[in-house]
This record gives C-alpha cells, sequence and structure tokens, in this order.
C-alpha cells in the first residue's frame, strides 16, 4: 500500500473533499469548505516527494522532473477514487487529492431544480455550467450525463481532464477520454468527437479559444454540447466567451450566443445551517428572445434584469436564489453574505456579529 493512502484513508472516514499535502505544514482536509489540519507532523520536502512519486506511472514521474504539472485519476488501496494535482512551488512538492464519490449523484440528490432535467433533452446547442473552482460544476454535470444516460438512448463523448466519476452505460452509450492518455487537447477531442457520431458532447473546460471554436461548431452542427468555465455569473459567462475569441469573430461569436446558447448555470456550494454540508445555490440563465436581442446588441449588462422578470421560464439570478435557500432554512446567511452581490439585502438574516460592521460599509 501507498504511504499516501494512509492520509486519504483518513480523509474518507472524515468526509472530507479534499486531502492537501504541502512542504511546511500537516496534510489538511477540506471539511464543509474549511481547510483543517490533522495531527502529524509537518512534512518535508525529500518526505513529501517519496510519498507523491509512489502513486506515479513513469511517464508522469518524467513530466514532473521537467517541472510539467500533472492531473490525473488514483484509486487508492481502500478503493477510494480520487482526482489529483500534483504541482511544484518555491517551498518543494505539493498535491491535492479530490475524492471522487463511487456512485454518480441524481439531479434529485443533488437538490437541483428541475429545469436542468429539460436542459438534457435538448438536442442541440450549448449548456455551460460556470463557477469557480471547488463549487461543483463536474458533480453537476456527471449528473446531468447519468439523467441523460437514464433517460435517453444516446452516444455521449465526455472529455475531461481528468476522468473524475465513471459513467458505465445504461442506455446510453458514454465513451470517457482523458486529456494527455486518450486526447492531446480538449480542442483535439472535440474535433475526433465530431467524427465519432455523437450525441452529445461533454468539454471539461472550455479553457481556450480553440476550444471555444470547436465547442461552438458542435453546438452549431446539431449536437448538444455540455461544458464548464471559470466565471462567476451568467453575464459574464457570455462576456468571456466574446472576448475569449479574436476580433473579427465578435460579431460571429454574438450570432452563435444568440442562437445556439441554450442556458448557462452558475453555481456556489454554500454551508448547510448545521455547519455539516453544503449546497448548490444556482443563477440560471435560459436563452430567450429577449436575451438574444441584448447579446445581439452589446447590452448584456441588461441581462440580470431579464432573469429576474424570468422566473416562469426557469431564471433566477443569485441573490434571490440565495435569499430564497435562506428563509427555506436550508443554508447557513453567514456563509451565503460572502457570495451575494447587494450584500445589504442579506444583513437582517446575518447572525455572526463579527459581520455586521462590514456589512455597514458594503451598503454604503
Amino acid at each position: 500500500m501507498a504511504r499516501i493512502d494512509a492520509f486519504l484513508k483518513l480523509g474518507l472516514a472524515q468526509g472530507c473533499s479534499d486531502v492537501h499535502l504541502a512542504v511546511g505544514v500537516p496534510p489538511m482536509l477540506r471539511m464543509n469548505g474549511d481547510l483543517l489540519p490533522i495531527k502529524f507532523r509537518q512534512l518535508s520536502d525529500t518526505e513529501l516527494e517519496t510519498y507523491v512519486i509512489e502513486v506515479l506511472t513513469t511517464k508522469q514521474k518524467d513530466r514532473l522532473a521537467q517541472g510539467h504539472d500533472l492531473d490525473f485519476s488514483y484509486v487508492g488501496d481502500e478503493g477510494g477514487r480520487f482526482r489529483v494535482n500534483v504541482f511544484r512551488k518555491e517551498t518543494g512538492i505539493g498535491a491535492v487529492f479530490r475524492h471522487i464519490p463511487g456512485e454518480v449523484p441524481k439531479l434529485d440528490q443533488l437538490g437541483m431544480p428541475p429545469i436542468l432535467k429539460k436542459f438534457c433533452d435538448y438536442h442541440q446547442g450549448m449548456v455551460l455550467v460556470t463557477g469557480s473552482t471547488g463549487t461543483g460544476k463536474s458533480t453537476t454535470l456527471a449528473a446531468m450525463i447519468d439523467h441523460l444516460n437514464e433517460t435517453r438512448n444516446l452516444n455521449v463523448i465526455s472529455l475531461e481532464d481528468p476522468i473524475e466519476f465513471v459513467h458505465p452505460s445504461k442506455n446510453c452509450q458514454v465513451i470517457q477520454r482523458e486529456l494527455g492518455t486518450h486526447v492531446k487537447s480538449f480542442a483535439d477531442g472535440v474535433r475526433s468527437a465530431m467524427r465519432e457520431d455523437p450525441d452529445v458532447i461533454l468539454v471539461g473546460e472550455l479553457r481556450d479559444a480553440e476550444t471555444i471554436s470547436m465547442a461552438m461548431t458542435a453546438a452549431e452542427t446539431g449536437h448538444l454540447v455540455l461544458g464548464t468555465l471559470h466565471t462567476t455569473g451568467a453575464v459574464k459567462t457570455i462576456d468571456r466567451v466574446i472576448d475569449a475569441l479574436p476580433g473579427e469573430l465578435r460579431e460571429q461569436t454574438k450570432g452563435f450566443l444568440s442562437m445556439s446558447l441554450k442556458a448557462v448555470v452558475t453555481q456556489n456550494l454554500i454551508k448547510t445551517p448545521d455547519g455539516r454540508g453544503r449546497r448548490a445555490i444556482l443563477e440560471i440563465l435560459v436563452n430567450n428572445r429577449a436575451i438574444s436581442k441584448l447579446i445581439m446588441s452589446d447590452q448584456t449588462h441588461q441581462i440580470g434584469s431579464q432573469l429576474q422578470t424570468g422566473k416562469a421560464e426557469g431564471m433566477q439570478v443569485m441573490d434571490q436564489a440565495l435569499l430564497d435557500a435562506i428563509q427555506a432554512k436550508e443554508i447557513d446567511p453567514d456563509d451565503a453574505i460572502r457570495y451575494a452581490t447587494d450584500k445589504k439585502k442579506f444583513q437582517r438574516f446575518v447572525t455572526d456579529t463579527d459581520m455586521v460592521p462590514t456589512l455597514d460599509v458594503v451598503g454604503e
């Protein structure tokens, strides 16, 4: 058994989401959003490197020696599956192991709005799930793929970095390909997928202009494309896609978004009132004629008002979703306030008196 498995086993027993290993500090566990040290000595550079080297392949060792970061999946001797990132920093090597549950979660189990199932019924176009790192984008997309797998008969090609949840084929054929193992890049993966008779293409991250361009082409040519972006709102997502491509393609990109972008889901993970878990709270954009017109006329800053008035179509803004969840006692208001735009609306719900002066300043 690799020595690192002892830390991973402890993390699993504690119900943590991530295990962090870094030089100069003891191993740390991410518990419901907080990073907590375990009772262990501080790790030295040499000690930690020997732990990490034990779980690497020869190819991965060579890449690490050349100064590259590593992203890969790891299954411990105890059976736990992890998404791993290994990197170097000033003080030495570092690694983060994110636990991937053995079973793919259901949308209902995650408490997702019913509209997400509707997004899975689209036959073409693009649906984006966005948010900062660690907000559960991969989990939401995995649940959407599982819903497709159970309700439709399709060829689903998933491009991931690395493969996280493993999808056994049910009603769908689910083909999972890993960046660096099966394809050189997301753009190459999309290009190949379009020759493999796909119905649905999942792109793990729209991280560069080439990938975005290829995903747009796939969405325009009769495929449903699911993807992620590291953006924190519907408007920022649309602006990011437009700005990512060369200026001469701006009008073409706006035309694509106005016609083929079906929805944007932005999520944050907020602590539950008992502090023992976190719940995904979503901002949802469903593209309609009014939003399409705003995109084409460079008035994306007005999209927020459309989200506020589009509740009948399944739309919602983040602040209202947070307020609704607070009033339903589903999330902790002291944590929710951190993710709100208009923090003054949340002041009456806050119970941590240390935060009140801060809120007064923000509200001025």
